[in-house]
């Protein structure tokens, strides 16, 4: 059973076993909360009061505290409060919630599902097919990867243009058109996959040494870095995970 729902401003969709509905729902209602409450773009959002100082649940404690990592880890490539802008911790909440999202499911008795989060995934209890998107053809894919109990976040700017910026100097990152991250979670893929697209080249030797990590990168001249490690997920082309 796939469903799909527009929440975040993009398209997520969830395939579960058939019977699995109420546990579906309830994963797409706890991303909704989390678009009504960590929204930069809402002047009720706990993203705006904690701009203002206001009051702090434990959940925007936890996502201000993982963007101080990663702005550490990163040396100020990935940055949370860029100067002179708002803070705005879009770059962690997206895997962050889809993360969660997936630990309701499991809690739920769900353990086969896959969660597609704009292209950020959780592929879990078998072996799911995973494309990455071609830079340069929509409709194609560069890669397929056969994961099983993992998570893939993509950072790009073939879709939202040159939206990621290199904290350490304010401008648009532009040495990379797409970073892929393979991890254990969907938290740690997507932290990463941003802040190592905010450093540029050298965010993928960055990202392919930080614990768990595999990467796969399109740089600006079209040219693919990946993990050696990543070979044994490759699917060659032409033929679809089982």
């Amino acid at each position: 059973m796939r469903l799909v729902r527009q929440i975040m401003g993009l398209p997520i969709s969830l395939e579960v076993p058939g019977g699995e509905a109420n546990a579906a729902e309830r994963a797409f209602a706890w991303l909704r909360e989390v678009d009504r409450r960590f929204s930069p773009f809402r002047d009720d959002s706990e993203v705006t009061r904690f701009d203002l100082h206001g009051p702090q649940s434990p959940e925007m404690r936890e996502i201000a505290g993982l963007c101080r990592t990663y702005e550490r880890l990163s040396g100020g490539a990935f940055r949370a409060r860029l100067p002179g802008r708002a803070f705005d911790p879009s770059g962690i909440v997206k895997g962050w919630a889809a993360q969660r999202a997936g630990e309701l499911l499991r809690a739920a008795g769900v353990s086969r599902f896959c969660l597609n989060a704009g292209g950020d995934v959780i592929a879990a209890g078998r072996t799911w097919s995973v494309g990455i998107r071609h830079p340069d053809q929509p409709h194609a894919v560069c890669a397929v990867f056969a994961v099983r109990d993992l998570a893939v976040a993509t950072s790009g700017s073939y879709e939202r243009g040159q939206h990621i910026v290199d904290g350490r100097t304010g401008l648009p990152a532009r040495e990379l058109v797409s970073l892929t991250v393979v991890a254990a979670d969907l938290t740690t893929a997507d932290a990463v996959s941003t802040a190592a697209f905010a450093l540029g080249h050298e965010g993928i030797a960055w990202a392919d040494a930080q614990p768990g990590c595999l990467v796969y990168a399109v740089d600006a001249a079209r040219r693919v870095h990946r993990s050696a490690a990543l070979d044994d997920l490759l699917v060659p082309p032409g033929t679809i995970a089982s």
